[in-house]
């Protein structure tokens, strides 16, 4: 029988009821607490007619609730799609009616939304993120109804087309067994930070999921912004490891340079979601007595793929080896699998890989290929196994025929004095194709001019990897993880010309 994760969750609670499982709006919740309000939720869906495989969608502030809610869809055999509520209203309607979902749930002070939810025919409730869910009637019998199925995160890609990723329970169960032995800082009973949003799977999986699963009590805030209460909760509730995404920590040693103090027990941040700047790494060590380790996922792979496995086996500037039950293979851009040590898109297969898209049979066959995935990344694999992301195949720039990394230019500026933030895009050129466009956010007080960056660009690399222009700004667009949407940038720059 395959494995689920309502049962596997239900085992580790009934072991012990007193045991820590929640921390929330000041308090520890036990499993007993847990199991009682996860019953009452499971009940009320029963009501209203949650089926196998039915899909109940949720906008939800990082809460107890999502994961109460995912308990009980599981013990229905019913699914939890949880999405994004700041995705505008005409990009949400569009992922319901793809995701088709038995119900929507929203929570307080949502109510715009829900009311166009329902005026789009789809059942909604308003939910508060510590309570219970209220009475609902949802629609039965949607077509692709699979009870292996326990989440569907839904993504805009690169495109900007939203797409559903079906996660199954085996999925998960591996995806978070293999971090928890393999990784650490995520052995059982130490108290993990979750601030990430519950609509990404690096957040659902690993913030929420993985320390249900593997007997780590979770301290949950609604998101990672005021800093004011991220610092009061990582002192409250005294965790031992914290999961971030990379824009997140320049904020925190800002904070803590004027006078916030983490917990002295706050030993280790996992990041994931982006490449982490290794002078990053080492103020949070050398100023904060802090371990960061770097990792990688794609949501397609539920999602880690690979982390630097410990403080010892770390390889900074890589994202550590895969994880246990992955293989690799580095293939050129028409799918032949290239010698060791090339440069190439990575392929992965194994028991975290999705088995495709939700009711997209041309993308699943674009990206899907005999249980292989084409994750879209370029990547560099060393003799130890190590992975070096180089960029996205999609953000790769071609300067006069050879290919260039925006990432590398990105790290070059990064290291300069002044510099917080560095991006950096291709825009086309008559002569070259395309060349290196750099935005830049400089550090309060800083001087710099567009000269001093192309000057140490020069210094530092070959003359088509330089960017010809320099833009200074005060912010970049970002999703709702972090990410900079380059996308944007570029779209931005486009607009410009004409």
């Amino acid at each position: 029988m395959s494995v689920r994760l309502e049962k596997e969750i239900a085992n580790r609670f009934s072991q012990d009821p007193s045991a820590r499982v929640f921390w929330w709006n000041g308090a520890w919740e036990d499993a007993g607490e847990v199991e009682r309000k996860t019953a009452l939720c499971e009940e009320q869906l029963r009501k209203g007619g949650f089926q196998p495989g039915s899909r109940l969608a949720a906008f939800l502030p990082n809460s107890p609730l999502v994961l109460y809610l995912s308990m009980a869809a599981w013990r229905l055999g019913g699914c939890l799609v949880p999405l994004n509520p700041r995705g505008g209203t005409e990009w949400i309607l569009r992922i319901l009616n793809h995701v088709d979902p038995f119900a929507v749930v929203v929570g307080e002070g949502m109510e715009e939304l829900g009311d166009a939810i329902r005026a789009a025919g789809i059942p909604a409730v308003t939910a508060s993120a510590g309570g219970a869910l209220p009475p609902l009637t949802g629609r039965r019998d949607r077509a692709d109804q699979d009870p292996d199925v326990a989440v569907i995160f839904a993504t805009s890609g690169t495109t900007g087309a939203p797409k559903a990723v079906p996660i199954t329970h085996g999925n998960l169960y591996d995806n978070t067994r293999a971090v928890h032995v393999t990784v650490e800082g995520f052995e059982k009973g130490r108290v993990l930070m979750n601030v990430l949003p519950n609509f990404h799977a690096f957040g659902y999986t690993v913030c929420g999921l993985l320390p249900l699963l593997w007997g780590l009590p979770e301290a949950l805030l609604p998101g990672f912004l005021p800093l004011k209460n991220l610092f009061a909760g990582l002192r409250d509730s005294g965790p031992e490891i914290l999961i971030a995404v990379p824009t997140m920590l320049p904020f925190i040693l800002g904070a803590a340079s004027r006078g916030e103090t983490l917990p002295p027990g706050l030993r280790y941040i996992l990041t994931g979601g982006g490449k982490l700047d290794p002078s990053l790494e080492k103020r949070f060590r050398d100023q904060l007595g802090v371990i960061t380790f770097e990792g990688y996922g794609l949501t397609e792979c539920s999602p880690v793929v690979a982390s630097n496995p410990s403080d010892v086996l770390r390889k900074t500037g890589t994202v550590g080896r895969a994880m246990p039950g992955y293989s690799i293979e580095v293939r050129d851009t028409e799918g032949n699998v290239l010698p060791a040590g090339s440069e190439g898109v990575l392929w992965l297969k194994g028991p975290s890989v999705s088995r495709g898209y939700f009711r997209d049979p041309v993308l699943t066959a674009e990206r899907f290929q005999e249980g292989w995935f084409n994750t879209g990344d370029m990547v560099r694999v060393d003799e130890e196994g190590y992975i070096s992301i180089l960029d996205r195949v999609s953000d790769m720039l071609i300067v006069g025929g050879f290919n260039v990394y925006p990432q590398e230019i990105e790290t070059v500026i990064k290291e300069m004095e002044g510099v917080k933030e560095a991006v950096v895009i291709g825009v086309e050129n008559p002569v070259s194709g395309q060349v290196p466009m750099a935005f830049v956010i400089l550090e309060e007080g800083a001087s710099l001019a567009m000269n001093d960056i192309i000057g140490r660009c020069k210094e530092k690399m070959a003359h088509y990897k330089v960017p010809r222009k320099v833009q200074f700004v005060s912010e970049l667009p970002l999703s709702a993880v972090g990410k900079v949407l380059k996308r944007t940038l570029r779209e931005q720059v486009s607009g410009q010309k004409h």
